[in-house]
């Protein structure tokens, strides 16, 4: 049974700096998830230490975990072309949002 209050689930789309390379996923504390993109463990082999991507370009916000998942799943279905349209959509510049979370 869930505790009753706020909860915060983020989905989010990380890119490398030359912004050819898109990874969703989904957290509960934006800002500390980015910090450990950011920093990832000597020798990391996870997909976002590999291909550095760390710059935040996209983020939905949730209050039920179930929600931010399925959402996460259906980005994570598209084409890229696709998710481009979702990225341009909430910023149009593609600017890295790291520094506004």
């Amino acid at each position: 049974m869930k505790t009753k209050g706020t909860h915060n689930y983020y989905v989010y789309i990380l890119t490398n700096k030359a912004k050819t390379v898109l990874y969703t996923g989904v957290t509960n504390n934006l800002k500390e998830r980015l910090y450990f993109h950011a920093n990832p463990e000597p020798y990391s082999k996870a997909f976002t230490a590999k291909y550095r991507c760390f710059y935040l370009i996209f983020y939905e916000h949730f209050f039920e975990i179930e929600d931010a998942i399925r959402r996460e799943k259906e980005i994570k279905g598209w084409s890229r072309k696709k998710k481009e349209a979702l990225i341009t959509n909430f910023n149009s510049s593609w600017a890295f949002l790291n520094d506004t979370i």
